[in-house]
């Protein structure tokens, strides 16, 4: 069987969510779909989906091998679209959104690279913490933090993201470093508005990221905001204990301004996400920019610094008896 169409059967069955609405988007019976995934993951020694009669789930495996078929069935779809055109220039106007944090930090400062290498093409980039309709809205290209929720979108993982818990020293040396999730309940939690649930594993005994098991921590404290910076202002002020992604508070913790608790307690990564509306062929500048960001993203030192490093050198600092600051 032609492996290009059973990648297209697995991107499609992804999208769209069983294989009865894929095989009606390709034209063939919901059998002949069924028939090459069941080739795929033969040819692969692999199981890619968990199928059952009222839903499909990806496993692991199948999850990271779909978002290397999106990509190949891109360029591919990318590169004869450019071949039909006789050239490979990227050019026209693209339009991207992405939360306001992370794209002023994240997506913003790679645009000027994106255009000195691409001189024809010009962008507009929307920085927004709503979440964005890219179809009706007319954008190209959205940025997206942790779950997926609208299913009618073609994704591609672009990296990781992790939470840490994260206070400032002197916040620490005063009411002592939590040792167990539940210890934040004695301490003052900076809270992301009315989102007071923190997510940690369930047991230090979990090794396989497939296999980790999480649990909910309802913190509770006396300042909350919807913006996560300030939150990490209030913190680096001694204000409390803030639950924030690396890449907003990395350098804060390279820096010393804060220091990370808990982390071997820390919840699995969730994933950082390029996203369009789904359509046969990528825009060439919608795939070079996505490109782009992937590139600069996996580099090893962009997200800095290590937790292991910045706790190593900070935590003797803190070895204090901890207290409720509730109480003082």
């Amino acid at each position: 069987m032609n492996p290009f169409k059973e990648m297209q059967a697995l991107v499609l069955v992804a999208t769209h969510g069983s294989l009865s609405a894929a095989a009606r988007v390709e034209g063939v019976t919901p059998a002949i779909m069924a028939r090459r995934l069941d080739s795929l993951e033969e040819r692969l020694g692999s199981r890619l989906l968990h199928r059952t009669t009222r839903r499909i789930s990806f496993t692991e495996a199948g999850q990271n091998y779909l978002e290397d078929c999106v990509r190949i069935l891109n360029d591919l779809a990318g590169a004869e679209a450019a071949a039909a055109r006789g050239s490979v220039q990227v050019s026209g106007h693209l339009r991207m959104t992405a939360p306001a944090g992370f794209g002023r930090k994240h997506v913003a400062p790679h645009v000027q690279q994106f255009l000195k290498l691409h001189q024809d093409v010009s962008v507009t980039l929307d920085l927004s913490d709503r979440l964005v309709d890219l179809v009706n809205e007319g954008f190209d290209c959205g940025i997206r933090l942790g779950e997926l929720v609208d299913s009618n979108l073609v994704s591609v993982r672009l990296a990781e993201m992790r939470r840490v818990v994260v206070g400032a020293p002197d916040y620490l040396a005063r009411y002592g470093v939590p040792q167990v999730p539940e210890d934040l309940l004695k301490h003052n939690c900076l809270a992301l508005g009315p989102q007071r649930g923190w997510t940690f594993r369930t047991s230090l005994s979990q090794s396989s990221l497939s296999t980790i098991k999480t649990r909910t921590i309802r913190v509770k404290g006396p300042m909350e905001c919807n913006d996560g910076v300030v939150l990490a202002e209030w913190s680096r002020a001694g204000g409390g204990l803030a639950w924030r992604s690396m890449w907003e508070v990395g350098e804060d913790l390279q820096s010393g301004r804060l220091v990370s608790v808990l982390d071997d307690w820390a919840a699995p990564p969730v994933g950082i996400y390029a996203v369009f509306p789904e359509r046969r062929h990528l825009p060439l500048k919608v795939r070079a920019f996505v490109d782009l960001l992937k590139d600069a993203y996996g580099l090893k030192d962009y997200w800095v610094p290590t937790l292991a490093d910045t706790v190593k050198t900070i935590k003797p600092v803190l070895s204090v008896p901890p207290h409720n600051p509730a109480r003082s």
